[in-house]
């Protein structure tokens, strides 16, 4: 069983930066690829961006190009996501969720990825 926690939400005025972990525990952390996702109330899952297995392959939103990088340090089996430049329009609940290989699709869909965190809130004023 894989358990996936972030933390790193929080409060933070429009143009400024959080960053946000996710700490995984269980199988294999370093094989596989890892995601981070948002979501709205009343609106479906949205990628944010996404991380191969070695680091070596980073892929994101176009929302969010440019001003969130998506991280991994598979010592720590954590994953990370530092945002910056943040808009009022990123607030919503992002989650980190793990890809273990036995769902097809393409790392922007949510149905690839087997586990997910419980999610940290983000709210960013204006």
């Amino acid at each position: 069983q894989v358990q996936l926690v972030e933390s790193g939400g929080g409060l933070v005025q429009a143009g400024g930066s959080l960053r946000l972990s996710c700490a995984a525990s269980g199988r294999s952390f370093s094989s596989y690829a890892m995601g981070w996702f948002r979501q709205a109330p009343g609106k479906e899952r949205e990628f944010v961006a996404a991380i191969s297995w070695s680091g070596g392959a980073t892929y994101y939103a176009d929302s969010t190009k440019g001003r969130f990088t998506i991280s991994r340090d598979n010592a720590k089996n954590t994953v990370y996501l530092q945002m910056s430049s943040l808009k009022p329009e990123d607030t919503t609940v992002y989650y980190c969720a793990a890809d273990y290989g036995r769902n097809s699709g393409s790392y922007f869909t949510a149905s690839k990825y087997d586990y997910w965190g419980q999610g940290t809130q983000v709210t960013v004023s204006s």
